[in-house]
């Protein structure tokens, strides 16, 4: 019982997580379930992606569309892409040695690392650029689908939404307003895209399931706390601590450190 109450607390704070940052949960919930559950990395990624599976963002995505911020025709072809992207990205850890799957795992937290903590932007602070977005809809139906299939593979491999792909790509190669990018990319992660992918794990032994459900309840009430105070709050700063602390994860599974060596 006390397992599945701390599941639920994770959930709820990948949910939260996920309302402020625009992400998925999967950020928060392999590292957690790693450092509280101390689960095998390759059990933490799978319980992590049978915990997205339920449409926890329909509420937002619902918002987004009333308010013209959601591209159902670019979200339904990265949808695609994500569904057959997320099976070979399962397929592929499965069959990739522990060890080898923790390094892979520590460059891609240092990557998401950096999209939060945002170093250049913090170097040129004082510079200002002003970005024009401007989707033209004579952009070939391609891209979309294939940056789907590639936040399908990492989504896989890693157990999280693929939002940390879709946004940027949707914002600076399609040119998408933020808000846009946003709502398009929740659109896109709405079904249970990482069906494919959670059956791979499932079929290995890779999932937890009561541990499962219980962060996908917690991600529901996260999600919607999420969305009430990200107005109200001024995330930068949530985001350049969080960082940090992805970045010293990156590092401590890079060079094998005290928490790798537990899994």
């Amino acid at each position: 019982m006390f397992e599945i109450v701390i599941a639920l607390i994770i959930g709820i704070i990948a949910g939260v997580a996920a309302g402020m940052f625009g992400i998925g949960g999967g950020v928060v919930i392999v590292p957690a379930l790693i450092i509280i559950f101390s689960l095998p990395l390759h059990m933490a990624t799978g319980t992590s992606l049978a915990s997205l599976l339920l449409p926890v963002g329909i509420f937002a995505c619902i918002k987004f569309y009333k308010s013209g911020f959601l591209n159902i025709k670019v979200a339904a072809l990265i949808a695609l892409g994500l569904l057959i992207g997320v099976y070979f990205g399962a397929e592929a850890v499965v069959a990739i040695s522990p060890n080898i799957l923790k390094t892979i795992y520590g460059f891609f937290l240092l990557f998401v690392s950096f999209y939060f903590i945002k170093p250049l932007e913090l170097i040129k602070k004082n510079k200002s650029e002003k970005i024009v977005y401007e989707y033209k809809n004579t952009v070939s139906p391609l891209f979309p689908f294939f940056v789907g299939v590639l936040a399908g593979i990492l989504s896989g491999m890693f157990g999280i939404g693929g939002g940390l792909v879709i946004t940027p790509f949707l914002m600076y190669v399609l040119r998408f307003h933020p808000k846009n990018a946003i709502g398009t990319s929740l659109g896109a992660l709405l079904l249970p895209v990482g069906l494919p992918g959670v059956i791979v794990y499932l079929n290995n032994g890779f999932i937890v399931l009561n541990i499962a459900v219980a962060i996908a309840v917690g991600i529901v009430f996260g999600a919607i706390i999420g969305a009430k105070i990200t107005l109200s709050l001024k995330t930068k700063y949530v985001k350049i601590v969080y960082g940090v602390f992805l970045l010293l994860m990156a590092l401590d599974f890079i060079v094998g450190g005290s928490i790798a060596n537990k899994i």
